[in-house]
């Protein structure tokens, strides 16, 4: 019995946490599965990836909720896995509206060739802003520009490298929201900045999309200068190159006017790598050097041409990405089999929520039924629990003074039953009252051969028959309370229920709204009284049962042994 008390303990102390798992927080009402695929289905990556900022895309196509989140999308919050974990992010653009936004968050850590999951909550009307743009980018990035705000470009990691000129023209609908046009004499410039420093030791790596709108001659769209070096991402014709110095590594693959591509250029141990769309199409062996210069965007790259075309989400990291890296980068939000959303989900309506919408509704005397039924079920338990421990004390201490008095041949050879041993046994009350009564008629060193009459006999089992009957009643004492909580509880309940359905339905009678929203707060709230006296009578009657039934394996072996006592009594005194 211990046993399946301690589990079903352990049990219970376990719901909790398995309830918890399920959902995130209670205050959400909505979440979203959004599941990152690395397998060759998806993504194909092998190696595995973490901590590459990913963006997302809601829009009508895979998000019909606009309307149950806050305005400006502040109440999102996005979690991992594990459905335990905040995931970074921060939203660069929220238009319900136009239902359209887009969300940077920072990708958890995910083996090759697996999936990853996570979940977009929303729905939380007093839910603070949860956007962290800086912890959104690990503290290797060192420039991320959206484009999206008023005035000069705002660098959206912590090293708030800002944009210190620009002659660029916003364009509302770039490839993230807005971006920004560039042409003749049309540049962003960041810097130059300590917190901008390129050592060649550690390599750095530049990213952009950028979307051409004409073929063009050595167009730079990203370019770090410091006096004669430089390290430039841009356009030759329709095809991107990377450069440093006068060493230029040219793409394999053109760039469609009018559409928009990721290109990437790192440089780390003597050579530089291009990336177009995540993909490797080239290096150079070249002199890698540090750098701390300025950044340009669209020009004022050394040799080069302003770039003509559209440009977003300008990167630039102090280390090497790996390859994997650029390709989550360059798949994020674009590519449909990498970035799945799943069906959106609602939170169940938990017994606990149930409990909420029935707690407001009940009335004073439905609460007065409940409380007057769960203190009966507290007084019910303390004569169980109180019960239970004198019952075992008593089972216990019978079952050692049974071996004392079996080991025994002489009805009074028993000298020691003041033990506390044997201090809860009924046995041993029930012992100690007859040989009592029988030193009254019989002298404890009575010579051999002393007999005892019948009546004599009769008057020591009257005595211990009435010892008996005084256990019974102590063992069974306060069960009256059990039975009380059985017979009454229910009843209580019932009438609970019977006096708020009658509030209930005098309350629509006297306002003439007759509806299933009117009739169910209040029936449910007074069908809670009901509960709670089943609920007082359920435990009750099983606890009943089971002490009640010890009580009488108690009450037998007691009337068993005065049988014992009487009958050795009489073969060796009568």
């Amino acid at each position: 019995m211990k046993k399946i008390l301690s589990a079903v303990a352990i049990g219970l102390a376990l719901m909790p946490g398995l309830a918890a798992a399920s959902w995130w927080s209670n205050d959400w009402k909505f979440r979203k599965e959004l599941t990152f695929d690395l397998a060759p289905t998806g993504a194909d990556i092998a190696a595995g990836v973490g901590d590459a900022p990913v963006l997302l895309r809601l829009s009508t196509a895979n998000f019909s909720y606009f309307a149950d989140t806050k305005p400006d999308g502040s109440d999102l919050r996005l979690v991992a896995e594990d459905d335990k974990t905040l995931l970074k992010y921060h939203v660069e653009k929220y238009d319900p509206q136009s239902q359209m936004a887009y969300i940077w968050v920072r990708l958890p850590k995910i083996a090759g060739g697996k999936q990853g999951k996570a979940y977009l909550y929303y729905g939380n009307a007093d839910a603070p802003n949860g956007g962290d743009a800086p912890g959104t980018y690990d503290a290797d990035q060192i420039l991320a520009l959206h484009f999206g705000g008023e005035g000069l470009p705002q660098d959206a990691t912590d090293y708030h490298n800002n944009a210190t000129a620009s002659e660029a023209s916003v364009v509302p609908a770039a490839f993230s929201g807005a971006g920004i046009a560039t042409a003749a004499a049309h540049a962003v410039k960041v810097g130059p900045s300590p917190a901008l420093a390129l050592m060649a030791s550690k390599g750095y790596t530049a990213t952009a999309w950028i979307k051409i709108n004409t073929a063009q001659p050595d167009a730079a769209v990203f370019a770090v200068t410091e006096a004669a070096k430089s390290f430039v991402l841009g356009v030759n014709g329709t095809k991107p190159y990377a450069r440093i110095g006068t060493a230029v590594v040219n793409a394999t693959v053109d760039l469609p006017v009018g559409e928009w591509h990721f290109l990437a250029a790192s440089a780390v141990g003597g050579q530089v790598i291009l990336y177009v769309d995540g993909a490797e199409t080239g290096k150079v062996a070249a002199p890698v050097a540090d750098l701390n210069g300025v950044v340009s965007l669209g020009a004022d790259a050394l040799g080069a041409h302003p770039f003509v075309g559209e440009i977003d989400e300008v990167g630039l990291s102090k280390v090497v990405r790996s390859a994997d890296w650029l390709k989550a980068m360059a798949k994020g939000g674009v590519d449909s089999t990498f970035v799945t959303y799943g069906a959106d989900g609602q939170k169940e309506s938990t017994g606990g929520s149930y409990f909420v919408t029935i707690a407001k509704n009940l009335t004073s005397d439905g609460w007065f039924v409940i409380g007057l039924c769960f203190f009966l079920l507290i007084c019910s338990l303390i004569v169980m629990v109180l019960k239970a421990v004198l019952l075992g004390a008593v089972e216990k201490a019978n079952t050692a003074f049974r071996v004392l008095y079996a080991e025994s041949a002489d009805v009074t050879g028993i000298d020691n039953t003041t033990d506390t041993a044997y201090a809860a046994s009924t046995l041993r009350e029930l012992y100690d009252i007859g040989t009592t009564e029988l030193y009254k008629r019989v002298p404890r060193h009575a010579p051999a051969g002393t007999r005892i009459s019948q009546p004599m006999l009769e008057a020591i089992r009257a005595s211990m028959d009435a010892a008996q009957a005084r256990l019974q009643q102590r063992l069974s004492a306060r069960m009256v309370l059990l039975t009380i909580a059985i017979s009454g509880g229910p009843f209580l309940g019932l009438l609970g229920t019977v006096i708020g359905v009658m509030i209930t339905f005098a309350a629509i009678a006297a306002s003439g709204d007759v509806n299933v929203n009117a009739i169910a707060p209040g029936t449910a709230a007074a069908l809670a009284a009901t509960v709670a006296g089943l609920l007082v009578a359920i435990p009750c009657l099983f606890g009943y049962n089971w002490l009640n039934t010890r009580i009488k394996a108690i009450t037998i072996e007691n009337r068993v042994f005065t049988d014992e006592v009487i009958t050795r009594i009489a073969e060796q005194l009568s």
